[in-house]
């Protein structure tokens, strides 16, 4: 994510320097940097805990993200804190650095699920990501507030179960559609589409666009020559950001009537993370159950 800070670490460290006061009647305070992290937190922490999630608008690119006085205030208070990692919310980590809270419990994901940068950070579209982050959040709520450790407990086997929902939905769709070509704008959904078993074209294209640099001439002929020619089942693309290249490549495959899938990066407000991931994949499904010559 290319987020850009412009908050001054004078500023910040007297912020921080400030009293972090417990949240509202006794609830323990998190700070989730994206909200399908912070969904986690509240399935598992319930009606225990203060969620605030900084990245939450579906509508918004998140990669022109920048802090404001009031997420920096959130942070200094915070005692969880939950951020992807893998240079996805470099800002988050500056924040944290720059606002050292004695006894805050940091949960990087990325280095939960042992991945670093240069990695695809579209954590979240791995199926084996949110079972770990489950498991991380429930330790750190129970270290938080061990009087009600058995809670979280409780309510972090129900989050597993809703989350085996997803798990086994892609295992049917796999079983329909492994081995059908796809491409994308950017390899937001690429963990997922490995899980279906779904052949990715255009991967250097996808990595331009994701790192804001200049996708090569080659690179676009190929795309759009998958498109004219049909040689892909279906394109997705990233509806929170998306470039000129990118809507004229989404204009191209509508005219070619290949189905296009919009995926997002941030979790819509009115869905639980599984619901969510649910919903992308009924979407998939019907994009490559269609007819194709």
């Amino acid at each position: 994510m290319r987020s850009v800070t412009r908050f001054g670490l004078a500023f910040i460290l007297a912020l921080a320097a400030s009293p972090a006061a417990r949240a509202a009647d006794g609830k323990i305070a998190v700070v989730a940097a994206e909200n399908f992290y912070g969904d986690i937190a509240r399935q598992i922490g319930g009606d225990r805990v203060s969620v605030t999630s900084i990245m939450n608008n579906p509508d918004q690119d998140p990669h022109l993200f920048e802090t404001t006085p009031g997420i920096v205030k959130r942070i200094a208070a915070a005692q969880v804190v939950i951020f992807n990692g893998a240079d996805y919310d470099t800002w988050m980590e500056k924040l944290l650095a720059a606002a050292p809270r004695p006894g805050r419990l940091e949960i990087n994901v990325a280095t939960l699920t042992n991945r670093k940068a240069g990695d695809n950070p579209h954590l979240w579209y791995d199926l084996t990501t949110m079972p770990a982050v489950a498991r991380a959040l429930n330790a750190a709520l129970a270290k938080a507030d061990s009087a009600h450790a058995q809670d979280y407990d409780a309510r972090l086997s129900i989050t597993h179960a809703a989350l085996d929902r997803v798990t086994q939905r892609v295992a049917q769709l796999k079983a329909k559609h492994a081995g059908k070509p796809v491409t994308a704008s950017e390899p937001v959904f690429g963990p997922m589409a490995g899980a279906l078993g779904l052949t990715m074209r255009n991967e250097r294209f996808q990595l331009s666009i994701m790192n804001d640099t200049e996708p090569s001439a080659r690179d676009i002929a190929a795309f759009e020559q998958d498109l004219k020619e049909r040689k892909v089942r279906a394109m997705f693309y990233n509806k929170q950001a998306s470039s000129k290249i990118v809507q004229r490549l989404v204009e191209l495959a509508r005219t070619a009537k290949v189905p296009v899938v919009g995926v997002t990066e941030t979790q819509p407000a009115t869905m639980s993370f599984q619901d969510w991931m649910l919903d992308q994949l009924d979407e998939t499904d019907k994009a490559l159950a269609g007819p194709h010559s």
